[in-house]
């Protein structure tokens, strides 16, 4: 499936997913943009490739040494963190809601 351009029902349910409050001008703005991206998008990729080409995150080859392993290290003093917060409950750091979260 491939969609050549947001309709405004979809467009308002992106908006909604993502929480946002706009204005008229800026959902008009907005809605015109995603559209524009979505057609640059198409238009990249019409363009032929050859079969051996590679997918890559980027362009650039990475040089120097590779990322070091993600290992959970746990912090010796983590009630020192929760005392910056400005907020706390039971040793956790209290968080506004989120407007619509269930």
């Amino acid at each position: 499936m491939t969609t050549k351009r947001i309709s405004p029902e979809l467009f308002e349910k992106l908006v909604g997913l993502a929480a946002l409050e706009l204005t008229a001008e800026e959902s008009t703005y907005l809605f015109e943009e995603m559209n524009h991206q979505l057609a640059s998008v198409e238009a990249l990729s019409q363009i032929p490739l050859p079969e051996d080409v590679e997918p890559s995150l980027h362009g650039l080859e990475p040089k120097g040494l590779p990322p070091r392993p993600d290992e959970w290290k746990p912090f010796a003093h983590p009630e020192a963190i929760i005392a910056l917060a400005p907020e706390t409950e039971d040793g956790m750091i209290v968080v506004p809601d989120v407007k619509g979260a269930k």
